[in-house]
């Protein structure tokens, strides 16, 4: 009888909050149809925006890539930089009027390559900075960079933390590639314990990878230091 008693009051409890709730449904009806038909708008206005202008501005952008790809390809820093006046854009000009799109955002890394191979690491840092990926091969690279245009511009501290960055997806290409970076950097600084700790990492985690198939002789030159 308790149990049958206790069962009613939560059906009573239920059915008193069922109650509250269309009350206030009944009460603020108007409000409550406004800020629906305010997010079907939202949700209207977002797939435009995204089918008539974001959809044929990529399939513009990526036109426009691809003579500054070809001149990239062809180690013509300079020009897929810079792009040829009325033939075609380079990347800095796509990455600046496409942004919205990912062949922009794209442009950014292909810019900071380009800087990077042209020893201006500055401009090299800013674009790579300046790009984002979903795909965790080309966010790698674009830490890793990073880090080699630090390095070359004398700063270890701010170079180790991008190829550790680098080396975050854990992934058995990129990975094992920047903690050698890692490594050497630490060697450069005399910090021989941190070197062969990675060395290790990479022996016992990267076992395939190309990095490991040498690397008995990094350990043992980090061990004789």
């Amino acid at each position: 009888m308790a149990n049958k008693n206790k069962t009613e009051e939560q059906f009573a409890h239920v059915e008193e909050a069922l109650s509250k709730t269309e009350q206030y449904i009944f009460d603020n009806q108007k409000s409550l149809l406004t800020i629906l038909v305010a997010i079907v708008g939202l949700i209207a206005l977002f797939s435009v925006y995204q089918n008539f202008y974001i959809s044929p501005l990529e399939k513009e952008a990526q036109t426009e890539m691809y003579l500054a790809e070809l001149a990239f390809q062809k180690d013509s820093f300079e020009l897929a930089l810079n792009g040829a006046d009325l033939q075609f854009l380079g990347f800095v000009d796509i990455s600046s009027d496409y942004s919205s799109t990912k062949a922009g955002m794209l442009a950014n890394y292909y810019a900071g390559l380009c800087y990077l191979n042209l020893a201006d690491y500055n401009n090299a840092i800013d674009y790579f900075v300046s790009f984002s990926s979903d795909d965790i091969i080309l966010s790698s690279l674009a830490s890793g960079c990073t880090g080699d245009a630090y390095l070359e511009l004398g700063d270890t501290e701010n170079a180790l933390k991008s190829y550790k960055d680098a080396t975050l997806s854990n992934n058995s290409f990129t990975s094992p590639k920047y903690l050698m970076k890692m490594a050497m950097v630490h060697e450069m600084n005399e910090d021989y314990s941190s070197s062969l700790e990675i060395y290790n990492k990479i022996k016992s985690d990267y076992i395939d990878s190309r990095e490991a198939k040498t690397i008995e002789k990094f350990i043992a030159r980090a061990k004789s230091r």
